[in-house]
C-alpha cells in the first residue's frame, strides 16, 4: 500500500522555512525532501493558493511563508493539499442492486466518516509552531546530554 506523505513533507518544509527566515527555492526543497522541483511547485501549489506561501520571482526568488507558525496547524496544511480522502479503504460499487452491499457500504462509510472526523480534530489541535518548540525543546536536550557526557580531555583538546 502507498503512503501519501505530502502532509508531513510540507509540515517539515514550513517549520525549516521560519527557521531560515528568507526564501527557500524549490530546487533547495527538493534537495531536502530527495525529490524534483517540480514536484514541489505541484504540491506547494496548494499552500499558495490558500495563502500560507508566496512565490517570489528572480533571482533571488523562492518560496517564502506568509503566516506565522502559530497561525498553521496540521489541519490547515492538510486541506491545502486536497487530499481526497486520508483512507485507501471505501466502499464497493461491484453490485449496486444488492442490499447486502448497499448495508455494507453504509456501515464503511459511516465508519470513515467518523474516522475522518476524529483526524482533522486531531490535525486542528497541532499547531506548526508546536512542532517547532518540541524540535527546540529535544535540540537542547540533546545538546546538554553531549554536554554532559563529554570526556574533559576532548574539551580542551578543541
Amino acid at each position: 500500500m502507498s503512503r501519501d506523505s505530502r502532509l508531513a513533507r510540507m509540515a517539515h518544509v514550513l517549520v525549516h522555512m521560519a527557521c531560515h527566515e528568507g526564501v527557500a527555492t524549490s530546487e533547495t526543497i527538493a534537495r531536502m525532501l530527495n525529490t524534483n522541483p517540480v514536484v514541489v511547485r505541484r504540491t506547494i501549489a496548494g499552500l499558495r493558493d490558500r495563502g500560507y506561501v508566496a512565490s517570489e520571482k528572480g533571482p533571488r526568488g523562492g518560496w517564502r511563508l506568509t503566516r506565522r507558525l502559530e497561525e498553521l496547524t496540521l489541519l490547515d496544511v492538510h486541506r491545502a493539499l486536497e487530499t481526497a480522502s486520508v483512507f485507501t479503504i471505501g466502499p464497493s460499487d461491484d453490485h449496486a442492486a444488492c442490499p447486502v452491499e448497499n448495508l455494507a457500504n453504509q456501515a464503511i462509510t459511516g465508519a470513515l466518516d467518523q474516522a475522518s472526523a476524529a483526524l482533522e480534530a486531531a490535525l486542528g489541535q497541532v499547531r506548526l509552531s508546536d512542532i517547532l518548540a518540541e524540535g527546540q525543546a529535544l535540540r537542547a536536550a540533546m545538546d546538554h546530554s553531549r554536554s554532559q557526557h563529554q570526556c574533559p580531555n576532548a574539551v580542551a583538546a578543541q
